[in-house]
């Protein structure tokens, strides 16, 4: 399946930019929502990131629709929520060390480079660890 530019592989790893996208209706929503629905696709979402997408949620519509989204992140088939544990941790901090993104970013490309699979992402924080061949990308629609 064809997600904007290019083929996406099986697996990947989705941060908070494209579930904030998927549910706010925002430009990339509709590439999302083609990922979230492939049953040969495979979502790889850090508990970090899942925290920071009901932050998010909770900001802008509160707390009842938070739990909703995020439940319907826990319970959708494609979707594999990862710990926390402390190899995840000690990656993200050093990624987090070298300046440019979140923590929470952090945990993203972390589980990205463990798994060996893309990021599926709008966010321009993760263009300096592409270039540098750190992890893979593939871009989200902005506007």
């Amino acid at each position: 399946m064809d997600y904007g530019s290019r083929k996406m592989p099986g697996s990947y790893v989705l941060d908070a930019f494209a579930f904030m996208a998927f549910f706010n209706r925002e430009p990339a929503e509709p590439q999302v929502q083609a990922i979230l629905e492939d049953p040969a696709s495979t979502i790889h979402v850090g508990i970090v990131n899942v925290g920071e997408v009901y932050y998010a949620l909770i900001r802008r519509r509160g707390v009842a629709a938070a739990d909703e989204a995020v439940d319907s992140i826990f319970a959708f088939p494609t979707i594999k929520v990862m710990p926390a544990t402390w190899q995840r941790v000690r990656a993200a901090a050093q990624i987090k060390s070298r300046g440019g993104l979140s923590y929470a970013d952090s945990f993203v490309a972390a589980l990205a480079q463990e798994l060996a699979i893309p990021v599926v992402t709008g966010d321009p924080e993760f263009t300096p660890l592409k270039r540098q061949g750190l992890i893979q990308v593939v871009w989200l629609r902005r506007r």
